[in-house]
């Protein structure tokens, strides 16, 4: 089994997600309106988004293809199953 990759270039991405959810919440508490609480809300799923699309292509970059690579059925099972789980909870 391989290494897991770095994803340290998504932090800063994520710290300014943290700062978009603090602002929602300042929004909220200010009884901005709806519309634009929502539209931030919508940029924060994207940007969430962009991060989570960046990581998985690297999984299947790195962590898959290193699986498959081995040429370890179980490991190859493991990534699949994987996989499976995650798209189960999007579905």
């Amino acid at each position: 089994m391989s290494i897991n990759p770095d994803h340290s270039d998504a932090l800063s991405a994520l710290r300014r997600i943290e700062g978009q959810v603090r602002g929602v919440q300042r929004m909220v508490e200010g009884k901005k309106y709806c519309i634009d609480i929502l539209n931030q809300i919508a940029a924060v799923k994207g940007a969430l988004g962009a991060v989570e699309k960046r990581i998985l292509e690297r999984h299947f970059q790195h962590c898959v293809k290193s699986a498959m690579a081995s040429q370890s059925e179980s490991d190859t099972n493991e990534k699949i199953a994987e996989l499976m789980d995650l798209i189960h909870k999007r579905i």
